[in-house]
C-alpha cells in the first residue's frame, strides 16, 4: 500500500472478517441492477462486468436482486434462480470474482407489487392490493399458500447460490419489496395472521430466514434493510432497530445492511438513487445509528457516498463497519486498486447524474455510464485493445468538448499520434457552462478529468484555434474525428418579451441581474438543460413558469430524479403548464394555447423567455469535407457527439470512445457497437 494513503483510507483497505468470510478490505460494491440479463440467466456480460470490479480490488461484491420465483421478474433481462439449470450461470460469475480475490454474495429478493407484469402478462403479487403509483396495475394479495410458495422459493433460491459456489447471501428487507411491504403499514392493510401486529407483519421475514439458514447451512446471511421510508405512517430508524433486534435474537444474522426508501411513486424514490441535487452521503447518520444500536453486529453502510476517501471516513469515525460504492464502483472499476497505489488522482468520478445507469434501467436497456463508456461491454473493449492497428496514425480532433476529449484520449491510448483543436480557449464544450448552473457543479469532474487524462498521455492540445477545411486537407492527417458539437437555437416571439437560449439563460442566471418579471420557460426537450434553469430562478424567488407540449413534466429526466425534482419545484411554487405551446405575445404578456382543444390562457408580467428548442449540430466542417474528400481524397472522416445530432453527454462520450479507437480499415464493423445489438 502506497505510504501517502490517508489514515482512513488505510482503515478502509484493512481486512476484515464478515460472517466468518475473510474480505482483503472493507469496501464493497452493493447490489444494483444491470439488465444484462437473458432469459433470468446470468450471462457472461455479469462475468465480465463483475471480474473487474474485482479485478480493481474491492473486496466483497454483492449481486443485484436475484429473484426467487417467477412472480418476481417482471421481464427477462432480470436475475432469477428459479430452477437448478441457473446454477451454472452464478457458479461462473462466482468463480471470476474470487479468481480476482474478491468475495461474492448472492442477494435474494422478491420484488412483490414492483414486478411489472406487462411483460409477462401476469400479476404482480404484495401483501395487499394497493398500487406503487398511480399509474400501475393493482396487486394481488397473496393468499397463504401463496405466500408459503415464496418463503419455500428463498430457501430453494438459497441453496441453488450455495451450490453454484458464493461466499454468502443477503436477505432483501428493504427498497419496498416484498417483504418490506409485509413489514410496512403503508403497504399491509390484511387482517390475517401476517397483518396487524408488528409480530404479524414480521412473520413472512422470519419464515423467509428460517428456511435460508436451513438451506444454506454454511454461508453467512446479512439482512439488507431500508432504515427509513419516508412515507407519512411509513416505517422509521427507531422502528427498523426494533425489528433488526427482534430478528438478530433469533438468527445469528452476518451482517446489517443499512440503505432507505420505499419503491414508491413520491420523494420517497428519489432518495433512494439520490442524485446530485442532494449532498454526499446524506443519509449516512442511519447506519450510525444502527452501529450505535448493535455495536458487535456488522453494519454496511451505502448511497452516494461520493469517493473512497469519504466513505472511508466513516469507517474511521465509527459510523459504519464496511462501506458500499455501487456507482462510483460503475463509473470506475479500479477506484480501489488506484487508492491502494496512491493513484486517486486517477480516478474518474461518478457524476451522480443517474444517466447512463438509472435512466437506461427505466427504458428496460442495459446499464452503461456516461463516465466510463465500457460498462456492458468489458469484453467487447478488451478485444479492441488486443487488436490495435498496425500503425501509428496522425489524427486531429476537431472539438474539445466531452466527445473530442474523449476521442482524443482513445485515439492516443490506441497508439496513434494526436492533436485536439478547440476553437474557444478552454476545454469542455457546453457541459462547462451547464457547470456553471448551481446544483449542477458535479458535471464539471467529466471534462475536468477528461482533460487531465488527455494532457497526461500526450495528446497535443491547441485551444484558440478554429479549424478549416482548408487547414485540414493541406494537412497530412490520416483521420479527422469531427465533435464540434451543437449550437442551442432561439425563436423569437414577435411584439414579445425577450427570448433567450439556453445558453444565454445560464448568463442571466449566474452572471446577471435578478429577473424582477416571470420568467417564462418553453420546454420541448424535457431534460435538465431546462429544468435545472427553472430550479435555480425559483430557489431565488423568481416566478417562474415551464410551458411544456408533453404530458409530463420533464420526461427524458430518469424518474428516481424526476420525483425529487417536483418535490422541489412544488416548495419553490413554480408554474407548471403540460400539454401547452406558446402562441403569441404581448410586450410584457405570453399566450398559451391548449394542445388538445386549442383554449388559450395568457401569462403577464413577462421579462424573459428561455427557449428549450432542440439544438442544431454544429457540422459545417464536417458537410464541406465531406464533399471535398469525396470529389478528391483526403483523411478519413469520423463524426462524435452533438456534431452528429444534438443529443447528451452519454452519447457523445460513448461516440468518441468508439470514434477515437481508430480501426485499420474504414469498414470493419466496429465490435462494441456490434455488442449493443444484442
Amino acid at each position: 500500500m502506497d505510504a501517502a494513503v490517508s489514515d482512513a483510507l488505510q482503515l478502509a483497505l484493512s481486512p476484515v472478517q464478515l460472517g466468518g468470510v475473510r474480505l482483503r478490505n472493507r469496501v464493497f460494491v452493493p447490489g444494483h441492477t444491470t439488465n444484462f440479463g437473458h432469459q433470468n440467466r446470468p450471462t457472461e456480460r455479469h462475468v465480465a462486468y463483475h471480474r473487474e470490479r474485482a479485478r480493481g480490488g474491492v473486496g466483497l461484491i454483492i449481486t443485484e436482486a436475484v429473484r426467487v420465483h417467477p412472480t418476481s421478474a417482471g421481464r427477462h433481462i432480470s436475475l432469477g434462480c428459479f430452477d437448478d439449470d441457473a446454477i451454472p450461470a452464478f457458479a461462473a460469475i462466482a468463480q471470476a470474482v474470487q479468481a480476482e480475490g474478491a468475495k461474492l454474495f448472492g442477494q435474494l429478493m422478491h420484488a412483490g407489487r414492483q414486478a411489472n407484469g406487462d411483460a409477462t402478462r401476469t400479476v404482480a403479487w404484495a401483501a395487499s392490493p394497493i398500487r406503487w403509483s398511480g399509474t400501475a396495475h393493482v396487486p394481488h394479495a397473496m393468499g397463504l399458500g401463496e405466500i408459503q410458495t415464496i418463503v419455500r422459493a428463498f430457501g430453494d433460491a438459497a441453496r441453488r447460490l450455495a451450490q453454484a459456489g458464493l461466499d454468502g447471501l443477503e436477505v432483501h428487507l428493504g427498497h419496498g419489496h416484498l417483504l418490506q411491504q409485509f413489514l410496512s403499514p403503508v403497504t399491509n392493510q390484511r387482517t390475517d395472521a401476517y397483518g396487524g401486529s408488528l409480530e404479524n407483519r414480521l412473520r413472512i421475514t422470519r419464515e423467509v430466514l428460517e428456511r435460508v439458514f436451513a438451506s444454506a447451512p454454511n454461508l453467512p446471511v446479512g439482512l439488507r434493510i431500508s432504515a427509513h421510508e419516508f412515507l407519512p405512517g411509513g416505517l422509521d430508524p427507531e422502528q427498523m432497530i426494533e425489528v433488526v433486534g427482534m430478528l438478530r435474537a433469533e438468527y445469528e444474522l452476518a451482517y446489517v445492511h443499512v440503505s432507505h426508501a420505499a419503491y414508491q411513486a413520491c420523494y420517497s424514490l428519489a432518495t433512494q438513487m439520490a442524485d446530485m441535487s442532494f449532498p454526499h452521503a446524506p443519509f449516512k447518520h442511519h447506519a450510525a445509528m444502527f452501529r450505535k444500536a448493535f455495536p458487535d453486529l456488522p453494519v454496511l453502510a451505502v448511497c452516494r457516498l461520493d469517493s473512497l476517501e469519504e466513505a472511508a471516513q466513516l469507517i474511521k469515525d465509527g459510523e459504519a463497519d464496511l462501506v458500499g460504492l455501487a456507482r462510483p464502483h460503475v463509473a470506475d472499476p479500479h477506484l480501489v486498486r488506484k487508492a491502494m497505489e496512491g493513484r486517486n488522482h486517477e480516478v474518474r468520478t461518478c457524476l451522480a447524474c443517474n444517466q447512463g445507469c438509472v435512466g437506461r434501467l427505466e427504458k428496460d436497456l442495459p446499464i452503461s455510464c456516461v463516465v466510463n463508456p465500457e460498462v456492458g461491454l468489458e469484453r467487447e473493449w478488451e478485444r479492441v485493445r488486443r487488436t490495435k492497428p498496425a500503425t501509428s496514425r496522425a489524427v486531429l480532433v476537431v472539438g474539445g468538448g466531452p466527445a473530442g476529449l474523449e476521442a482524443a484520449l482513445s485515439a492516443r491510448r490506441a497508439g496513434h499520434r494526436v492533436t485536439l483543436a478547440e476553437a474557444s480557449e478552454h476545454l469542455g464544450g457546453q457541459l462547462r457552462v451547464a457547470a456553471r448552473v448551481p446544483g449542477r457543479e458535479r458535471l464539471a469532474p467529466l471534462y475536468e478529468e477528461l482533460e487531465r487524462d488527455v494532457r497526461a498521455a500526450g495528446v497535443e492540445v491547441r485551444t484558440g484555434w478554429t479549424v478549416t477545411a482548408d487547414e485540414v486537407l493541406a494537412g497530412s492527417w490520416d483521420d479527422v474525428v469531427i465533435a464540434t458539437g451543437s449550437r442551442p437555437s432561439r425563436r423569437p416571439l414577435v411584439n414579445g418579451p425577450e427570448v433567450l437560449d439556453v445558453l444565454q439563460a445560464v448568463d442571466l442566471i449566474v452572471d446577471g441581474p435578478l429577473p424582477t418579471g416571470a420568467v417564462v420557460v418553453f420546454d420541448e426537450e424535457g431534460d435538465w438543460r431546462t429544468a435545472s434553469i427553472v430550479e435555480h430562478l425559483a430557489s431565488r424567488g423568481v416566478e417562474v413558469h415551464i410551458v411544456s407540449p408533453a404530458a409530463v413534466l420533464s420526461p427524458r429526466i430518469t424518474t428516481y430524479s424526476r420525483l425529487g425534482l417536483v418535490e422541489r419545484l412544488t416548495q419553490r411554487s413554480v408554474h407548471v403548464h403540460l400539454m401547452r405551446r406558446l402562441a403569441d405575445a404581448g410586450p410584457d404578456s405570453v399566450a398559451l394555447v391548449d394542445v388538445v382543444g386549442g383554449g388559450r390562457q395568457e401569462i403577464t408580467g413577462v421579462q424573459y423567455v428561455v427557449d428549450g428548442a432542440p439544438g442544431i449540430a454544429e457540422d459545417t466542417l464536417f458537410r464541406e469535407l465531406d464533399r471535398r474528400i469525396l470529389n478528391g481524397g483526403g483523411p478519413r472522416l469520423h463524426l462524435a457527439g452533438d456534431a452528429n445530432a444534438p443529443r447528451s453527454a452519454l452519447e457523445a462520450v460513448f461516440e468518441g470512445r468508439v470514434a477515437g479507437a481508430i480501426r485499420a480499415t474504414f469498414d470493419d464493423p466496429d465490435p462494441v457497437v456490434l455488442a449493443l445489438s444484442y
